[in-house]
């Protein structure tokens, strides 16, 4: 076993999935994989099902009835991955807009000091292709939206690629995450940095998905604009020790 794990949740994702399972096993660093499959009804489950007579005791895959949404998803994953030994575990998309040969560079990240690892799309410029400049806008300035709310300094707070530390998932009360959108990512940014851990932000190219649909909608952004003015609101009230 592996001392790190990658978390990919699906929903119809059958174009994508194997290419990414097969990219990730090439790296030069071992990773297992959790897939977190939502009930895809395009046959995404049964295709990982077969991948792993081939890729025994690395392929896990576990099915939810129902789309349940992202953040319970990796929830989920998280909660598997702590029954586990796993030191290192993963948040990756399965359309590869995070680009896999990056988890090397996360991992990194946490190896030399990090508690928690963000591959920042906005920490250098904006590194973002094929996305529509309205949809640029709209993420770059939710990002600024919420370092001016909250007050943490993450350049790309609604990023979904990310590194954390064993011991920051294991401090961070699980059951009581709220969100499950973009939210889902700024609160788990915004728990572990009031809990104390060091978040480092890691430079990468977010390249938007050539297969398959995307999964965002305008109830995702309203979750995450209201979101986070009740997550500044509560840490007012909460003691983090």
């Amino acid at each position: 076993m592996s001392d790190s794990l990658v978390i990919i949740p699906t929903y119809n994702e059958k174009e994508n999935i194997e290419k990414i399972i097969r990219k990730v096993f090439s790296l030069s660093v071992s990773f297992d994989i959790l897939i977190v499959d939502d009930g895809s009804p395009d046959g995404t489950a049964q295709i990982v099902k077969n991948l792993q007579e081939e890729f025994a005791n690395r392929l896990f895959i576990e099915e939810r009835s129902g789309k349940l949404g992202l953040g319970t998803a990796y929830i989920h994953g998280f909660k598997w991955a702590l029954q586990r030994t796993y030191e290192y575990i993963f948040e990756m998309d399965a359309d590869f807009s995070h680009n896999p040969d990056d988890l090397l560079r996360l991992r990194s990240a946490c190896l030399e000091g990090a508690d928690m690892a963000v591959g920042s799309r906005y920490v250098k410029g904006v590194n973002v292709v094929n996305w529509p400049m309205s949809r640029v806008l709209m993420s770059y300035f939710a990002s600024v939206y919420v370092r001016f709310i909250m007050r943490i300094p993450i350049q790309d707070a609604t990023a979904g690629f990310v590194c954390f530390s064993r011991k920051v998932l294991d401090k961070i009360p699980l059951d009581k995450i709220k969100f499950v959108g973009y939210a889902f990512q700024i609160e788990m940014k915004f728990k572990a940095i009031q809990y104390g851990f060091q978040v480092d932000e890691v430079p990468i190219i977010f390249t938007d998905r050539t297969e398959g649909v995307s999964k965002m909608s305008t109830r995702i952004f309203r979750e995450a604009f209201w979101g986070v003015i009740q997550l500044k609101l509560e840490s007012f009230f909460k003691k983090y020790n």
